[in-house]
């Protein structure tokens, strides 16, 4: 519950441009900024390069006019980490929507390593010129390694959000990665950064649930998986994904972005999400925020009660999971059924 009221204060915030909560509130950040220079040595010692360039048409074999992607946000967005277009969430998500759509898609990637929330005003900027049908936003984790006070992180991507809709695109934001399962951070660290990170992924879902968005809690990226083989879901920096990593991320955004295009679904995995055994998940915004925040792949989206958009607490929103995940090789089959959305 306190994280639910965490989130909303800090989305209030930054609708009424507030300066929010900071994430760290009054720690002393002596050992902690240490650390956090003994983890940044160890991430840059393995360094990756730029990511592979993945923009162009997908399924272009396929008939019909081509649906327009746009992916926007840092350098997870972007597909640091690996070594082939192909293996970049970009592709991997244009690849699956194409097969979903039975139609040819064409990606325009603008997320650059680095990136903070500031940065999707430009990014919005460059997006728009290849009038999107559908947009992916991933951003946030430079936002808690920068310390950018959360409200004004949120902000950001609300307006991003905002402009992208009010163009007609539809909009799916893969919220703040858990960054206490990266391996090189030590507690208290660990603990500080998973902390932020939730906190920042439940404003944000408040924020882009408001606008008219979809979010999709990447957590720890299906954290269990990442846990059970990290060697082999992190690249070699161990900070950013690898190929199966990535696979694992995207499997989670790809029925997100089918729902919003209204595509029709080849079988039923995602149903409403329980609420900790009291029942599904329909909620006001803020709670639904929190509760996905707490697992990963959890979609939220916007949805009615009693033919009524908000309730006396605010804006409803539907909590969906995935009945079962696929393994990284085959999870981008088939999209789940999202009519209960």
């Amino acid at each position: 519950m306190l994280r639910a009221f965490t989130a909303r204060r800090i989305a209030t915030a930054a609708a009424y441009g507030g300066g929010g909560i900071t994430a760290l509130g009054g720690l002393t950040f002596g050992l902690v900024l240490a650390e956090a220079r003994l983890a940044r040595k160890i991430i840059l010692a393995t360094p990756n390069g730029d990511p592979p360039v993945a923009d162009g048409f997908y399924g272009l074999s396929l008939p019909g006019d081509p649906l327009a992607f746009a992916m926007l946000g840092d350098s997870t967005a972007a597909g640091l980490g690996v070594h082939s277009a192909d293996e970049t969430p970009a592709a991997l998500l244009a690849a699956g929507l194409s097969s979903l759509a039975d139609r040819p898609v064409w990606l325009t990637n603008v997320a650059k390593s680095g990136s903070r929330s500031e940065a999707l005003a430009w990014q919005v900027e460059r997006a728009l010129l290849a009038e999107p049908d559908v947009a992916v936003i991933m951003i946030g984790g430079n936002d808690v390694t920068a310390r950018v006070p959360p409200a004004e992180s949120v902000r950001h991507l609300a307006e991003a959000v905002a402009r992208l809709r009010a163009a007609g695109c539809e909009v799916v934001v893969g919220t703040c990665p858990d960054l206490g399962s990266v391996k090189p951070l030590m507690q208290p660290l660990r603990w500080i950064a998973r902390r932020a990170s939730r906190q920042l992924a439940a404003a944000q879902t408040i924020a882009v649930v408001e606008r008219g968005g979809r979010t999709v809690s990447l957590g720890d990226l299906l954290g269990h998986e990442f846990a059970a083989d990290p060697r082999e879901m992190f690249s070699a920096d161990r900070y950013h994904p690898s190929g199966r990593g990535y696979a694992s991320a995207a499997a989670a955004v790809l029925p997100a972005m089918a729902a919003a295009l209204g595509l029709e679904p080849d079988m039923d995995e995602l149903v409403p999400a329980p609420r900790r055994g009291r029942g599904t998940g329909v909620l006001p915004v803020y709670l639904a925020a929190a509760e996905a925040a707490e697992e990963p792949g959890t979609q939220v989206v916007g949805t009615r009660v009693a033919g009524r958009e908000r309730g006396p607490r605010g804006r409803w929103a539907a909590l969906l999971r995935r009945r079962r995940v696929a393994a990284p090789e085959t999870a981008l089959e088939g999209p789940p059924d999202l009519t209960a959305a």
